[in-house]
């Protein structure tokens, strides 16, 4: 490819990257589907890990598969765009620690942002579960580029 496309296709990817980061802020800070938009009057976490994953797993008859595939599922899969878009978009970033670190500074950012604005709930369980998210785009990226060089 002439460099010219590729910067082309890295800007808009930069686009693409901007527009889901702002969805995502969205969702997780004022959805009005996800009860966002109603501020708690104390401060709400989970320090314990692993704790809310099991409360999910054990409790999911009651509260449902739709709670349980969003609360743990969703989790994951909303920062596999954010860990495959990461190396695509930035050269700098190009190893599994490097988006692994990433996406948990992310999280973490966005957890501690929903503790103090008490919107939503900090929990380690989602710091886990979206690295692991982060992790399994890079790794989908890291494929995706062995199969493009022995195309090319």
């Amino acid at each position: 490819m002439k460099k010219d496309t590729i910067k082309k296709l890295r800007w808009g990817g930069r686009v693409l990257l901007a527009i889901y980061l702002a969805c995502l802020i969205y969702f997780m800070f004022f959805s009005e589907s996800y009860g966002r938009t109603a501020m708690h009057r104390d401060y709400q976490y989970n320090l314990v890990l692993f704790r809310e994953i099991w409360r999910f797993i054990k409790y999911r008859d009651v509260l449902g598969p739709a709670a349980v595939f969003v609360n743990l599922a969703g989790n994951v899969a909303v920062f596999i765009p954010y860990g495959f878009a990461l190396p695509l978009l930035f050269r700098k970033v190009h190893s599994f620690l490097q988006v692994t670190i990433l996406s948990f500074g992310f999280s973490l950012l966005v957890e501690t942002l929903q503790l103090i604005l008490r919107v939503g709930c900090f929990d380690v369980d989602d710091l886990l579960l979206n690295t692991v998210g982060g992790c399994i785009g890079y790794l989908i990226f890291a494929c995706l580029r062995l199969h493009w060089r022995k195309k090319w």
